[in-house]
């Protein structure tokens, strides 16, 4: 019958099709309906590297065409001979404390030995928690920005309470340093949720913790990705030359897919808000170009993800900043096409947040080039949205939208007058403290 183990098992009913491990990650993906795997990740399961978990399996099966429980033989087979090779780690003669004689210089050394066996052997998590664990954050991450926060954060805070105490046991080394890469996914996940909520300090000590955890991992990409949410604490919090400079900061780290189009998108959002529209409008086209230069996808998505709709969101609030009527009509195209570009996208993909924010880059638009028909339009999408999905960064933009009716331009016009109490409204029922937790994360 051959080899029996998942790993061999794969290879076979691979090549027997003829196809590459891409090949594989592919017909995986088009059933999953999103970019779970990759061909370097089908490797690591025919190298049993890792051992794909259950719902893993269940997909690999209907690409072959076979019954799941094969692979789930074939996995049991696989754990239990590496079992076996790790208790032949620890010699049964030497595990006993008395085994030795004492005196015995030599024999107390083995002892010695033998306890760093035991420590080694001993071990708080294994592959499957851990691809288990990285499956919950990708689920988290993606469904974040189409879903009601209340639904995403108690579910974060109680993986991220579960990855800190697995990393406070053993692990092998490998496993220890994907955990701190998960850990940093999921202390990114709290620090948007209490950024979301208005709770800036608290984001602020998750967005640290994040660090920490993604040094611990060595992993650059997390690195940079932390620096951005850093760059929108500040943002929110009015230091907007500090946002800049993370977003700079981030943009230093060796990272690859579209973390530098994000963190040059922040930092172009910024350096219009100080006045600097020269740095504004060169960050905007280093975006661009890294834009270009993605090849290949994200290794999160959701919230780790930098889809092309989000930045022409942010090139839209980034050239109203700057203003003048050109740039004020590109920003009005910039918005639609994020708009466009989100509505094309999958359920989960839909950025609840980002239209909001689009249709209030809209509305303001229209309302810099004095027309309240279009502004009214473009604000009825948010108006008649439920108040508890309006993150704190919406409420913010409602308020400075309506102070801005205000002007004398408007000259107290009806319909002016008339938006602006909706705003208004709108901003103070999203306020209510029915939209917060009752505990929020810490």
């Amino acid at each position: 019958m051959g080899d029996t183990r998942i790993g061999a098992l794969l290879v076979r009913l691979r090549t027997t099709r003829g196809w590459s491990q891409q090949r594989v990650a592919d017909e995986y993906n088009a059933l999953e309906g999103r970019s779970a795997k990759t061909g370097k990740e089908i490797g690591r399961y025919e190298r049993e590297a890792r051992v794909p978990v259950p719902y893993a399996r269940k997909y690999l099966a209907q690409v072959f065409g076979v019954d799941v429980a094969v692979l789930d033989q074939a996995v049991a087979i696989s754990k239990g001979q590496r079992d076996g090779a790790e208790a032949e780690i620890v010699p049964p003669a030497l595990l006993p404390e008395d085994t030795h004689v004492r005196g015995d210089p030599l024999s107390e050394d083995a002892v010695r030995s033998a306890d760093f066996a035991r420590f080694i052997a001993q071990r708080n998590a294994d592959e499957f928690v851990v691809e288990q664990l990285e499956a919950d954050v990708g689920r988290l991450a993606r469904t974040y920005v189409s879903h009601p926060l209340m639904e995403q954060y108690v579910e974060i805070r109680r993986l991220r309470d579960g990855v800190f105490e697995l990393l406070r046991g053993r692990q092998h080394p490998r496993q220890t340093t994907d955990l701190y890469l998960s850990a940093a996914r999921l202390c990114g996940l709290s620090a948007h949720v209490c950024l979301d909520l208005g709770a800036y300090d608290s984001a602020a000590t998750h967005a640290r913790t994040a660090r920490a955890c993604a040094e611990a991992a060595g992993h650059e990409g997390m690195l940079a990705w932390v620096r951005a949410v850093e760059s929108l604490i500040a943002y929110w919090t009015g230091r907007y030359e500090q946002a800049a400079r993370l977003a700079q900061a981030g943009r230093r780290h060796r990272a690859s897919g579209s973390i530098g189009a994000r963190l040059a998108s922040l930092e172009a959002r910024a350096l219009a808000i100080v006045g600097d529209t020269a740095g504004a409008l060169a960050a905007l086209s280093d975006a661009e170009r890294s834009r270009e230069a993605v090849s290949g996808g994200d290794e999160g998505a959701g919230v780790f993800d930098f889809p092309a709709a989000k930045q022409f969101a942010y090139a839209g609030t980034t050239l109203l900043a700057a203003g003048g009527q050109e740039r004020v009509h590109r920003a009005i195209v910039s918005a639609e096409t994020a708009i466009r570009l989100y509505r094309s996208a999958d359920g989960d993909d839909q950025s609840v947040g980002d239209l909001f924010a689009a249709h209030l880059d809209l509305a303001r638009g229209h309302m810099l080039l004095g027309d309240l028909d279009g502004t009214e339009e473009m604000l009825g999408f948010v108006l008649q949205s439920p108040p508890e999905r309006m993150s704190a960064s919406i409420v913010r933009r409602l308020t400075v939208l309506g102070r801005e009716l205000e002007g004398p331009q408007y000259g107290g016009a009806a319909q002016a007058v008339h938006l602006r109490e909706r705003l208004q409204h709108t901003a103070v029922r999203a306020s209510l403290p029915a939209a917060h937790p009752p505990e929020l994360p810490t």
